[in-house]
């Protein structure tokens, strides 16, 4: 593999394959927080994050004093609970975007982009094929995944058809290893997007390849959690469990995705359209509408819209949940899988809404793996408006073979 001749220094606590969350404890830095049942009292932790401190709102420790609430702290017994499974799955998804944030930082990626572009001289352009870090990074996602022991089947945007991993598995994880990749030599920001969901055992008879294609065909409104890992100027894990959208910091110094944005809420109304502008002569009467009328300051909110746009699906994302405002690509080219399903769980979570221009994204019925759509995603006033103008959704030039 071209990925052997990468580095990849991970950042810490390689997490073993184990099936219950006492068993793990060990692995991740001290904190100070007891952990009900247990026996585990860990030391007061001090850390910094970009310069300036940040405390949780998880309230005290056993100890009195006000602590930081790591992202395994949040979902455990002294936090909301979600079950030592999932705590254990989310354990190994840190763990792994610790390794691409590694991946996608260091200066040896370029090499292997180099190496690809020369295996691929004369083959026919694709805007879409994989290059070798999406490869690495699935890998390494595949491989975390395995250990955990708690996925039955993963659905990955860089493979034809998902993989089983393990019969006993409680969970199904559908993700989207390197989004934006394309833009890695200009250090432009990138993510990883993942969903998780129970594993349907009413299926459990049927044949390996068709309960791996339909337990990752299930419904958004399905969805155990999702969450993204945004890798930038800070690498940040949003996640939500169904109660609520909450981001996550690395704090480097100790390997540790310390809680910086609880309960985050997408405001109402914002002020920015994110959307790539050049395609405005591709695009429907409706959409152009919204968009002249947003940007002149004529539309519902009686200021003038800016435009920011990354290229990059999850850093345009993040800046909407943080900021509001709307997100959008309107071809029939983001997968409803992979990117539409957990990022519309999230940003509902949030108080926002996904939508495909017409009928709310988790409301719909996926039939293929890689099925495409358009994808719009904003603050809850933005996309009611948005969508009030009916002919949004681009099928003009979609910009790749259908």
């Amino acid at each position: 593999m071209q990925s052997s001749v990468l580095p990849i220094f991970p950042t810490s606590n390689i997490p073993p394959k184990s099936h219950s969350f006492h068993t793990k404890l060990h692995f991740f830095p001290p904190n100070n927080r007891v952990l009900a049942g247990s026996s585990y009292n860990f030391r007061h932790r001090m850390a910094s994050l970009g310069g300036f401190t940040v405390k949780s709102n998880m309230g005290t420790s056993a100890s009195g004093d006000n602590g930081f609430c790591t992202l395994v702290e949040y979902m455990g017994r002294g936090g909301i609970d979600v079950g030592d499974d999932l705590v254990v799955l989310f354990s190994h998804i840190q763990y792994a975007s610790k390794r691409i944030a590694a991946l996608v930082a260091s200066p040896f990626n370029s090499s292997l982009s180099k190496q690809d572009n020369a295996a691929g001289a004369g083959r026919s352009s694709d805007r879409d094929a994989p290059k070798p870090l999406d490869i690495v990074s699935n890998e390494i996602i595949l491989a975390s995944l395995q250990n955990s022991g708690k996925v039955a089947v993963m659905a990955s945007e860089e493979d034809d058809a998902p993989i089983w991993i393990d019969d006993g598995g409680p969970f199904v994880v559908v993700t989207d290893p390197l989004d934006g990749s394309r833009n890695i030599d200009a250090s432009i920001p990138t993510g990883t997007i993942f969903g998780v969901y129970k594993r349907l055992v009413e299926l459990d008879h049927l044949p390996q390849e068709e309960k791996a294609i339909l337990n990752s065909l299930q419904s958004g409104t399905r969805l155990v959690a999702s969450g993204y890992v945004l890798y930038s100027s800070a690498t940040i894990l949003c996640a939500s469990f169904g109660s609520g959208t909450h981001a996550f910091t690395l704090d480097h110094s100790t390997g540790d995705f310390i809680l910086t944005h609880p309960g985050i809420k997408i405001p109402p109304r914002g002020q920015i359209y994110s959307v790539n502008d050049a395609r405005y002569f591709d695009w429907p009467e409706g959409l152009r509408r919204y968009i002249d009328t947003v940007r002149q300051g004529k539309g519902k909110y009686p200021k003038k819209y800016s435009a920011r746009y990354i290229c990059s699906l999850v850093a345009d994302f993040h800046r909407t949940l943080m900021y509001g405002g709307v997100a959008m690509n309107p071809r029939d080219h983001l997968r409803l899988v992979y990117e539409a399903n957990p990022l519309s769980f999230l940003v509902e979570q949030a108080g926002g809404r996904g939508s495909d221009g017409k009928v709310r994204i988790l409301s719909l019925q996926p039939v293929k793996l890689h099925q495409r759509l358009p994808l719009f995603l904003g603050s809850l006033e933005d996309m009611e408006e948005l969508e009030s103008y009916g002919d949004v959704q681009q099928k003009v030039n979609p910009g790749y073979e259908v």
